[in-house]
């Protein structure tokens, strides 16, 4: 069984390293398609300007980027103390936790951010599925499948109760038609759209797919556990 185990480990660091790799690759390739959309926000944003900077979409991806870092921090420093205490699955955990903040408050800002008629214009609801689905563009198509998909891949790796696909349907779906439904409240000049639901819902659960070796050895791990 050891000699299994110590075979079966430098595969899985090697995979690890890889997913790592590409990850970074994809994100640099990403940078470097937006660098200039991005950079036009620069000067605002580094001389502290809410106009211009935190209500544009260009510039809330600029900072979340910068922000990076720092988020980084957090979860070495999460890690150490959880470590320091004994408590099991330290990175893993905090690498979650934070995961799941930076990669959706970011995006839950920009669904809430009013349009040039809030407050003016009435809420409008749009509950015909698909039928905004083709006026939303690539674009738009891919910034509503990012908004729970951080949710989406590092909430069943914290949580074990959140293990499994009609529960993280669940939740993503829950939590975008709390937001659909706070932008019709508020009259943020939006369109509360069904699609957004479903688009929204479609990205947490296939962030989910893609993160489900490393959650159901976390549900496994539990239920072993609580057996023993």
């Amino acid at each position: 069984m050891t000699s299994n185990a110590s075979l079966s480990a430098p595969p899985r660091r090697t995979r690890g390293i890889v997913l790592l790799a590409l990850a970074v690759l994809g994100l640099a390739s990403a940078l470097f398609v937006v660098r200039r959309p991005l950079m036009m926000s620069a000067p605002v944003c580094m001389a502290g300007r809410w106009h211009g900077c935190f209500d544009t979409f260009n510039g809330v991806v600029l900072m979340t980027l910068v922000a990076l870092p720092l988020a980084a921090l957090v979860v070495w420093a999460l890690a150490r103390r959880r470590r320091a205490a004994g408590v099991t699955s330290a990175w893993r955990k905090s690498l979650a936790e934070v995961g799941m903040v930076h990669g959706t408050v970011p995006f839950l800002w920009l669904t809430m951010m009013p349009g040039a008629g809030a407050g003016v214009v009435p809420g409008r609801l749009s509950l015909v599925p698909l039928r905004d689905l083709v006026t939303m563009g690539p674009l738009g198509i891919a910034g509503n499948l990012l908004v729970f998909a951080s949710l989406g891949f590092f909430a069943p790796m914290r949580f074990a109760a959140l293990a499994s696909l009609p529960r993280v349907l669940a939740l993503a779906a829950g939590c975008s038609v709390l937001v659909e439904t706070a932008q019709y409240v508020l009259r943020l000049d939006r369109v509360s759209s069904v699609d957004d639901v479903l688009v929204n819902t479609t990205g947490a659960v296939l962030a989910a797919l893609a993160s489900r070796r490393w959650w159901r050895t976390s549900s496994h791990t539990s239920a072993t556990c609580r057996a023993a």
